[in-house]
C-alpha cells in the first residue's frame, strides 16, 4: 500500500497547485479559499481541469487524470464552478423542502380523513405493507409496517417534550395523522407513501403530474418494490 501523502500548508498546497499548471491570478483571494473550503472540496471542481492521461485511459478502459493541469486551466473558474454548484444546489434543496412540505399536508389530509390516526391502522395501508413478512435481514419475521411503526415511535419518544407532542400525549395517548406527520423525516414519510393504498398514491401523484402513484413511491422509497 501507498503512504500517505505528507501534510502540505496552505501556501505550499496553492504552490502545487501553479506548479501543476492551474492558472493563479489573484493568490491572496485563491489562499482564503483554500483556508476556507479546503483543498479536498475544491479538488472535486478541478478535477475536470486535470490533463487525462491517454495510454493508461485506453488500458484501463476509462479516463484516467494526471495531477497535471490543462493549458488555460485557472483558479477562478474552478471558484466559479464551485459558487454555481452550492447556488443550484440551495435552490434544488429549496424546491425539494416546497415538495416535501406539500406532499406531508396531502398524506396527512387524505389519511386523516379516514382515520386520525390512519398511520397506526393497518386497514388504511397497503396489504403488502402491514401483512407481508419480511423474509430476511435483521426484521426478518416482521412487516415493514412494524418496522415503520418502531421507527416513528424512536422519533416520537426524542420529540416528547416539544410542546404539541406532550399534549396530545397526555390528553389523548397519541397523535393524529396531521400532527405526527411533522415528527417523521424524510425517511419515515416517504416508507408511509410507499405502503399506502394504489388508489391513494394515484390521488396524490396526479396532483404532482407523476405518471402513476406506484412509480411516485418508487422515486421516493425504491427499496420497498423490488
Amino acid at each position: 500500500m501507498k503512504p500517505l501523502k505528507p501534510w502540505l500548508s496552505f501556501v505550499n498546497q496553492l504552490q502545487q497547485l501553479q506548479a501543476r499548471g492551474l492558472q493563479v491570478d489573484d493568490p491572496v483571494a485563491a489562499l482564503d479559499y483554500l483556508e476556507r473550503l479546503g483543498y479536498y472540496r475544491l479538488s472535486g471542481y478541478w478535477y475536470p481541469l486535470r490533463l487525462i492521461d491517454q495510454e493508461a485511459s485506453k488500458a484501463r478502459g476509462k479516463a484516467v487524470r494526471l495531477d497535471s493541469f490543462a493549458s488555460g486551466s485557472r483558479f477562478k473558474d474552478v471558484v466559479r464552478l464551485y459558487v454555481f454548484d452550492k447556488k443550484l444546489r440551495l435552490l434544488a434543496l429549496d424546491a425539494l423542502e416546497r415538495v416535501e412540505m406539500a406532499v406531508r399536508v396531502d398524506v396527512a389530509h387524505l389519511l386523516g380523513k379516514r382515520d386520525p390516526r390512519a398511520h397506526e391502522n393497518p386497514m388504511c395501508l397497503h396489504g403488502n405493507f402491514t401483512k407481508k413478512l419480511i423474509s430476511s435481514g435483521p426484521d426478518k419475521g416482521k412487516t415493514q409496517h412494524q418496522v415503520w411503526l418502531a421507527k416513528y415511535q424512536s422519533l416520537l419518544l426524542r420529540v416528547r417534550k416539544e410542546p404539541f407532542v406532550a399534549h396530545h400525549l397526555q390528553q389523548y395517548d397519541g397523535l393524529p395523522i396531521w400532527a405526527a406527520i411533522e415528527v417523521w423525516d424524510f425517511g419515515l414519510l416517504s416508507k408511509l407513501f410507499a405502503g399506502m393504498q394504489y388508489a391513494d398514491q394515484q390521488s396524490i401523484a396526479a396532483l404532482y403530474g407523476a405518471p402513476d402513484g406506484r412509480a411516485f413511491a418508487m422515486a421516493a422509497q425504491p427499496e420497498l418494490h423490488p
